[in-house]
């Protein structure tokens, strides 16, 4: 039976271990990092997960900044705000939380941020400087994938990780850093999506797939060879009859038959989402301690 990859207890050793560092600094009277987040609308999930970045803050001793706006918000007004969170010296980092009204374009906020308080690691200059293997924010989910490769000393070098999606947020960035020198990476990567022909026979290949398609149960035991690395980012809700809420959560893969025969694999939930949460921290450190953008 594989060994889970437990993102829950690494995520606490990760706050932890920042927590320290915050409280070195403010006894040597040091800059405390302070992290904003935009929020527009009363999307459930984006609530939730705002939250949830609000008491990690408060949790490691950070400061933090909620802007809230309806979803009658201009473009141009939610920019401006974009703009006046640039220009104030004590915020180190800002996210926006996405998803945003459909009449705002998300590309035109996402440039709008400073790339130095773009701690979500969404800027094409961030983007651009993580595929140059330079200094950069690097977004929250796959920095989370590779600490916890790192922490469980999972050997990356001249394997072959297949990649199952595509997206600007997980997987095509998660291509690049697993197939880059150092480590974790020196990965030969193979990215697979909704067009890729016969999946099955590319992850039979993988000695680590990461399966970030978003479709519930899709990489099934028959598709993996023994010993196969599973992390497992999708996170869905299916309806279960035997759960008081009426439904349970699921990633993009089928758990009870992939297990067996994996090495290691992260548990959905408890896996990859709260290591989400815990780069995000580790990425507003770095901006208040001036280590990518001097």
């Amino acid at each position: 039976m594989a060994t889970l990859l437990d993102g829950k207890k690494t995520s606490s050793d990760i706050r932890i271990e920042i927590a320290e560092k915050v409280e070195a600094i403010k006894i040597k009277g040091g800059k405390i990092p302070h992290l904003a987040a935009i929020l527009v609308g009363n999307d459930g999930a984006s609530e939730a997960y705002v939250s949830n970045k609000v008491k990690d803050c408060a949790q490691v001793g950070y400061k933090s900044t909620l802007k809230r706006f309806d979803n009658s918000v201009t473009e141009e007004e939610l920019l401006e705000e974009v703009e006046r969170i640039n220009d104030d010296p004590d915020i180190d980092g800002l996210i926006v939380q996405l998803p945003i009204p459909d009449h705002i374009s998300v590309q035109k906020v996402t440039d709008r941020i400073k790339p130095e308080k773009d701690v979500d690691g969404f800027h094409p200059v961030n983007v651009g400087r993580m595929a140059k293997s330079l200094p950069a924010y690097i977004s929250a989910t796959p920095y989370g994938i590779l600490q916890l490769l790192e922490r469980y000393e999972i050997e990356t070098s001249g394997k072959h990780c297949v990649v199952i999606g595509r997206s600007d947020i997980v997987g095509s960035p998660m291509s690049i850093l697993l197939s880059r020198k150092g480590y974790p990476g020196n990965c030969t990567v193979t990215l697979c999506h909704s067009r890729t022909k016969d999946i099955k026979e590319m992850t039979l290949q993988a000695d680590i797939v990461v399966a970030a398609l978003g479709i519930p149960g899709f990489l099934t035991g028959d598709m993996i060879k023994e010993d196969t690395v599973v992390i497992d980012v999708g996170i869905s809700r299916v309806e279960d009859a035997s759960k008081k809420s009426g439904f349970a959560l699921k990633g993009d893969v089928d758990f009870d038959s992939v297990a067996p025969k994996c090495s290691f694999i992260t548990p959905v939930p408890g896996g990859v989402g709260p290591m989400t949460r815990a780069s995000l921290l580790m990425n507003t450190l770095l901006a208040a301690e001036k280590k990518i953008y001097n």
